[in-house]
């Protein structure tokens, strides 16, 4: 089975959970359109990328207005029927070290927050109409660092995503009367070239003993975007192997 016409517009695809949610839309039949602050890469896999790929700095806040406007012209006035906000940062210290709440800087909260958090809310105010004229869905990935210290995760990284998790189930309740179904999945410990050092200690208190893969996430995003979820809207599905519980 195909979803052949519908379209997904994905922040942060050029790797990781990002890369493997677009392979799993793609290979459904959908059209990916890839936002990134990096030019697309030969390297991706799918057909018609690059002319569906925006660059764009999510960190500016200034241009985001000018990738929407980049966005809807490649749309063509088709509707949107997924909003994946996939794009984090997440800043180290010096060698790597956790930036805690007493070594972060204003600035680097302010270009956290703004990849993690304002640019959903940007990207979702500014694409209402076509999701609106699809029903569409949005799926926001928080992370298990939003509800919990991590060894690993910085404060403005986690309180991101606490944030995220919180405006996921606002957006829920402020786009569900427009036909607009808003989620979240929050990962734990994915198997992707960003995990910090030290990582499979943290394998031996996960109940399922082992790291998750990229593309079970998507997988999970998948279902989220898909009618199987219909009825599904203002939830935080955790993705991490039973490391919350």
């Amino acid at each position: 089975m195909t979803d052949s016409g519908k379209i997904l517009i994905l922040t942060g695809a050029s790797r990781g959970i990002g890369h493997a949610t677009v392979k799993r839309f793609s290979a459904a039949g959908w059209r990916v359109i890839t936002i990134s602050r990096q030019a697309f890469s030969e390297d991706c896999p799918w057909v018609g990328g690059e002319d569906n790929h925006v660059k764009l700095d999510l960190s500016d806040i200034g241009s985001i207005r000018e990738g929407i406007a980049d966005i809807k012209r490649r749309l063509g006035g088709a509707p949107v029927d997924a909003l994946v906000n996939n794009a984090g940062i997440s800043p180290k210290g010096p060698d790597g070290a956790r930036l805690d709440a007493i070594h972060t800087d204003i600035d680097t909260f302010y270009k956290v927050y703004n990849v993690n958090l304002f640019a959903p809310v940007l990207l979702a105010q500014g694409l209402l109409e076509e999701l609106k004229a699809a029903r569409g869905s949005i799926v926001n990935v928080t992370s298990i660092a939003g509800s919990r210290v991590h060894p690993f995760a910085g404060t403005a990284y986690a309180t991101s995503k606490a944030a995220l998790a919180a405006l996921t189930r606002e957006m829920a309740a402020d786009l569900g009367p427009h036909g607009i179904r808003v989620n979240a999945i929050a990962p734990g410990e994915i198997d992707t070239s960003i995990l910090s050092p030290g990582t499979e200690k943290l394998v031996e208190d996960i109940p399922l003993r082992r790291l998750g893969k990229p593309e079970e996430v998507a997988s999970a995003i998948y279902f989220l975007c898909s009618p199987t979820a219909s009825y599904v809207t203002g939830t935080e599905i955790h993705a991490n192997g039973g490391q919350h519980v």
